[in-house]
């Protein structure tokens, strides 16, 4: 009996133990926010992430297990600029949860509120899956991170107020590692500055933009378009004006029109993690950024 009792006690402990720390339920949109989250909220927060490195996150069913999900929400951490417009609008609703709809301090876009590329001047559903909030893919821009995780921090300080001591420390260390890491990546990715690429859809501009690299074209003719016979033909045919040395895509999108462009023009056809788990290797922000930037650089042969 006494030894029964002991244990009762144990597990209780162990329990509450873990209540302590997992003070709140998170909700990540996508791999970036939910590693981002991790590493300044640590074991006071619970976090679930929607969706993989191996999707699209443009094209997420809101399935029921991601309703049950974002019913149990203290926070919800989004990219926005209509990137989940397809799924996160009805994932919230039929939620029920109050506490994460539009407006409400369990509810976070990060993208309105970081600086952003590629905003439209015209808005025209004629040219494609165009974002009128400018190019949403964020998490490949470390000045971006660094205000994401500002955001972030704030937003859990607010919603979870007993851990703000804790927050501030793991925020404070993360910025440290991340301005470090930075400048790692400046001098690690100089060889690449002024290069040349095609990518298959605009996932790494941003990375593109810090490395000082340059697009000379998509593979989709319009944005959130499939790669045409014409449209590839036509890549084909710029190479005389305007050569490419490598062409990029993420490990969702097909690998044939890629494959097939990289032959005719003769460069390497290289697969980039789109976000964290995009690759094996991107297991985490950190490692995202060292996986993309050493396949860029072995692919030029620096």
């Amino acid at each position: 009996m006494k030894l029964l009792l002991k244990l009762a006690v144990a597990v209780c402990a162990s329990l509450a133990a873990g209540l302590v720390h997992a003070a709140i339920n998170v909700f990540a949109c996508a791999p970036e926010w939910g590693s981002l989250v991790r590493e300044i909220a640590g074991e006071r927060a619970t976090v679930y992430v929607a969706t993989t490195g191996q999707q699209d996150i443009h094209r997420i069913q809101a399935r029921p297990s991601l309703i049950a999900r974002a019913r149990m929400a203290d926070l919800v951490v989004c990219t926005g600029a209509e990137v989940e417009s397809g799924w996160m609008p009805i994932v919230r609703s039929q939620s029920g949860n109050d506490r994460i709809q539009i407006g409400k301090p369990g509810f976070l876009e990060i993208a309105p509120v970081v600086p952003r590329i590629e905003v439209p001047q015209v808005l025209d559903r004629a040219m494609g899956d165009v974002h009128p909030m400018g190019n949403p893919h964020i998490q490949f821009g470390p000045a971006q991170i660094r205000v994401a995780a500002n955001e972030i921090g704030n937003r859990l300080i607010r919603i979870d107020p007993a851990g703000e001591a804790e927050y501030r420390t793991r925020l404070a260390d993360f910025t440290r590692r991340w301005n470090e890491a930075t400048s790692r990546w400046a001098e690690m990715g100089a060889p690449l500055k002024g290069m040349t690429v095609i990518q298959y859809h605009r996932n790494f501009s941003y990375l593109f933009a810090f490395l000082g690299m340059r697009e000379v074209g998509t593979l989709e003719p319009k944005p959130g378009i499939e790669p045409t016979s014409s449209h590839l033909n036509d890549l084909v045919a710029q190479q005389a004006a305007t050569p490419a040395r490598m062409v990029i895509r993420s490990s969702y999108h097909a690998e044939a029109p890629a494959k097939w462009l990289a032959s005719k023009i003769n460069v390497p056809s290289i697969v980039l993690p789109a976000t964290v788990g995009g690759t094996a290797e991107a297991k985490d922000l950190f490692s995202m950024f060292d996986d993309a930037i050493r396949r860029m650089l072995a692919a030029a042969g620096k």
